[in-house]
């Protein structure tokens, strides 16, 4: 397939006045086409298509189609629908009303071709380019960033229902791929038979005993399918068969192998306690998506599936600068920018928030946005991410962990910040004004730390012993940060404390809004496809009809979506965009 680049057609006289009688007052399509024509242009995708072979679609005019079907929260056979029958989809694609339109599988390929490519951006970038050059985003200002769990494309299953539909799912590629090689290694009639239907804890047996047993099958039936892809006659393509790879991955994680004492090997089930299991962010869920994973977050939320981190600009003015603004807007004719989305970040439920917050300050900077607040919840920063961002030109708005020392607990002893530390000396003053004995650089969990001990013959004797230290051996010991990260990191425990800083931090609550909206128009919290690279596609696209949505409220000067009805849902949109 070939792409000749030419961005989205000229709209067709008939299609322009039979939309316009239809939609006087226009749509969302209608002026998305007429005022981002240039951001859905063809050029940026010539690396994904060859210059030989037949003309495929415009890639714009797809990317254009995936928008819309994001923005109106449609299938892939609800977006082609509308393709051929919805006049304002037309006049935006630039389409002959007499346009048939194509395949909703068109969509699902050109998805493929995008992620094969690693193009799952472009659009959001282009989008955020334009937004750049019309002055609604710049660099400095303020902006803020959450996460939410996203749930898998894929069912959950336990351990017992992992093992047995990876085995039929690497069952089910081979009678496809090497029809003739799995009949020679495996009873074709016995394995249809234990895995014709999908593996299903409610047909499971009740007993203990029985599902013992059948855990045994499914690793028996596991190690012979893996020893014949892996035996030296083997053809090497059958083992490099995903569903064959991840059946390897999945005995591994769920079973062990062992010798009995009459030397017959054993396959048994790995118990967490005794022969222990992989770590999470390793630990296989699903032999249909390896992509996914099991998360916690607190004592109420668990889920399979991924974490997605939305970036959004929120230079909410105050009250009184809200009333200036609204009167220069009346008299200049012109409203205030949008609330936009300005980073999309889709990773593993595993990954903990703070992986994240190095990377999306690092994208925002790149894109020449990086703001000069950055408004976080506790679960993004550290000390070193901190002091970092402020080198750079970022004020992390955001609360840091306290001192959980016995002391800090107590709040009757001496905590960290009783200390005088004296960077050039090397030494810290103990509030009984004695110096320490060791000043130690050490690497602690890969970071650079300094543990501060106190001498024995020091604290012995000092009447404050009670206060300061409970160890055993007597002395106090302290554990520190280089001097950037600490100085930091002490400076917003300080701040954070005071009535300024709560005031001020309320404005990062506005982002669940946000969240609560690419949920209600975009479903954001479902994947819609298997993988990573998909969902990550499906995110920055979502990401984009939001923005796309929210441009459509700053040209219109209304913020009514045709999804919302009740006051509350437009209230709880005003409030974010």
């Amino acid at each position: 397939m070939s792409m000749r680049p030419k961005g989205l057609p000229e709209v067709p006289e008939q299609t322009v006045l039979v939309a316009r009688a239809a939609f006087p007052r226009g749509s969302l399509a209608m002026r998305v086409r007429d005022r981002l024509a240039e951001v859905f242009a063809d050029e940026p995708f010539a690396s994904a298509f060859g210059v030989r072979g037949a003309p495929g679609l415009s890639p714009g005019v797809l990317c254009l189609v995936t928008v819309l079907q994001f923005a109106e929260d449609l299938t892939d056979r609800q977006a082609a629908a509308m393709v051929v029958r919805a006049i304002d989809w037309k006049y935006a694609l630039g389409a002959e009303l007499t346009d048939t339109g194509f395949d909703a599988s068109v969509l699902s390929r050109f998805r493929s071709r995008l992620v094969g490519n690693g193009m799952e951006r472009v659009i959001f970038d282009r989008l955020l380019e334009y937004c750049q050059e019309e002055g609604l985003v710049a660099a400095g200002g303020k902006q803020r960033t959450d996460s939410t769990h996203v749930i898998s494309a894929v069912r959950d299953l336990n351990r017992l229902e992992l093992a047995g539909e990876s085995v039929r799912a690497a069952l089910e590629a081979l009678a496809v791929a090497a029809p003739s090689w799995l009949a020679g290694q495996v009873d074709v009639a016995e394995f249809a038979h234990r895995y014709g239907p999908r593996v299903d804890g409610w047909r499971m047996p009740a007993s203990q005993t029985k599902r013992d047993r059948l855990a045994q099958v499914f690793g028996q039936d596991a190690l012979a399918l893996c020893r014949a892809a892996w035996s030296p006659g083997t053809p090497p393509w059958i083992r490099e068969i995903e569903s064959v790879q991840i059946l390897r991955q999945i005995l591994v994680q769920t079973y062990c192998l062992s010798t009995d004492t009459r030397g017959r090997e054993v396959i048994k089930k790995r118990a967490a306690d005794d022969e222990g299991v992989p770590p999470g962010h390793r630990r296989l869920a699903s032999p249909y998506d390896a992509n996914a994973r099991w998360a916690a977050k607190g004592e109420d939320l668990f889920w399979m599936g991924y974490k997605v981190h939305l970036t959004e600009t929120c230079d909410t003015p105050t009250e009184a600068e809200a009333e200036a603004e609204a009167e220069a807007e009346a008299e200049a004719g012109v409203r205030a920018a949008p609330n936009l989305i300005t980073d999309v970040c889709t990773t593993d439920a595993t990954v903990p928030d703070v992986k994240a917050t190095a990377a999306v300050q690092q994208r925002l900077a790149e894109h020449g946005i990086r703001p000069a607040e950055h408004y976080l919840d506790s679960g993004y920063p550290s000390a070193d991410l901190i002091a970092a961002a402020l080198e750079q030109g970022t004020r992390m708005v955001t609360p840091v962990l306290l001192d959980h020392s016995a002391q800090a607990k107590a709040a009757t002893g001496f905590d960290k910040s009783a200390f005088t530390i004296n960077w050039k000396a090397r030494q810290v003053r103990c509030p009984a004004g004695q110096s320490s004995a060791h000043w130690n650089p050490v690497k602690q969990h890969g970071t650079d730390a300094i543990v501060i001990t106190f001498g024995v013959r020091t604290c012995h004797p000092c009447p404050f012993r009670d206060q300061c230290t409970s160890s055993a051996k007597g002395r106090r010991m302290l554990t520190l940060r280089p001097r950037e990260p600490e100085e930091a990191l002490a400076q917003a425990r300080a701040e954070q404390k005071t009535e300024t800083w709560k005031t001020k931090y309320a404005l990062r609550a506005g982002v669940d809004g946000t969240i609560n909206q690419a949920l209600d128009i975009t479903g954001i919290r479902q994947a819609r496809y298997r993988g990573l690279p998909k969902v990550r596609l499906q995110h920055a696209f979502s990401a984009t009809a939001l923005n796309v949505i929210r441009l459509d409220a700053h040209w219109t000067g209304h913020d009514q979506h045709h999804t919302r009805s009740s006051r509350l849902e437009r209230l709880a949109y005003r409030l974010t965009a």
